[in-house]
């Protein structure tokens, strides 16, 4: 076992990232680097998130010897709209909260005196994990993290700033219309990304009937040579690189780091996605010239950006 780290040290942080499922918390160093992690199921409602992630923020502290009150600070991701000034969230449905909830003031009060807490949006702790893990030095100040889940969603990076926007509902690119009067979205649309390039839509289009996730039977399928699972792989390849054309296009983005429960497949994914940003810039020069392909990765698969995210935004460094 590692030493534990020295609690006098400056810049430790937890960082918790909320799932509908899991909490996953890391401790990160100064230097930026995670030190240890802890997985714990998640618990819905305010008294159940309260109860989560202050059994992770103590799993990875008291244990170890570096007191709460020594971090640098804590920070926590979680989904819903989130207000970083009031350390509140609300409609976070998914985690039975939807009445408006101050989690952080709760947690801290959980943690004891000194203990600093700051909360912050799911897809905003991931994509400034991932521009701290995933990207180049260079490109950390412009980039997107798109999560292909149940939903879809990104997180954004501008200029090294997250953007939130006015009404907390920046990177919601999964309900931009790709197919007019296509398929019908709960969110009163038809023909939303989010029922093409999302997780329920592979669950929908292809399901599994083995007991693994949708995306990777789907993705063995098409490798083997079955034409109907070729053409649902490049239908739902068709639609992520649209949401991926859609981030390029607003923002301008250096990179578009994916991630969620999709990107488990892996480079059959990625490769499927370049293929047709690839096939979509033939006929473009203007697209061609912006390389979309080139910017498009995968979130790491044994490096929690959430939660380091979250321990970034723990420690201060955004605002």
């Amino acid at each position: 076992m590692p030493a534990a780290p020295d609690p006098r040290a400056p810049g430790w942080s937890v960082g918790v990232d909320i799932g509908g499922t899991k909490v996953l918390a890391v401790l990160l160093g100064p230097d930026g680097q995670v030190a240890r992690s802890h997985r714990t199921a998640t618990l819905p409602g305010p008294d159940g998130l309260v109860a989560s992630v202050t059994t992770a923020v103590r799993a990875l502290t008291g244990v170890h010897g570096v007191p709460v009150d020594a971090l640098a600070g804590t920070g926590i991701g979680v989904p819903g709209v989130v207000d970083p000034a009031t350390g509140t969230v609300e409609h976070a449905v998914n985690v039975g909260v939807e009445q408006r909830f101050g989690l952080a003031a709760a947690v801290a009060s959980m943690l004891g005196a000194g203990a600093r807490v700051r909360l912050e949006n799911d897809l905003n702790v991931a994509v400034l994990g991932a521009a701290h893990t995933v990207a180049p030095p260079s490109a950390r100040r412009d980039l997107a993290f798109l999560a292909l889940g149940t939903g879809v969603a990104a997180g954004l990076l501008l200029d090294g700033q997250l953007r939130r926007g006015s009404r907390r509902a920046a990177g919601e690119v999964g309900h931009l219309t790709l197919v007019p009067d296509g398929l019908p979205c709960k969110c009163g649309q038809h023909g939303c990304v989010e029922q093409y390039a999302s997780g329920g839509a592979l669950d929908a289009a292809w399901p599994s009937t083995d007991g693994r996730p949708a995306p990777l039977v789907l993705f063995e399928a098409a490798a083997s040579g079955d034409p109907r699972a070729v053409e649902v792989r490049d239908r739902f390849a068709w639609a992520v690189a649209g949401a991926v054309r859609i981030l390029v296009l607003t923002c301008d983005v250096d990179h578009v780091v994916i991630g969620g429960g999709v990107s488990g497949v892996g480079d059959p994914l990625l490769d499927a996605v370049r293929a047709a940003l690839a096939r979509e810039t033939l006929a473009s020069p203007f697209l061609a010239s912006l390389r979309l392909a080139d910017r498009v990765r995968l979130a790491p698969r044994d490096v929690p950006v959430g939660a380091v995210g979250a321990a970034l935004v723990g420690r201060g460094e955004i605002v």
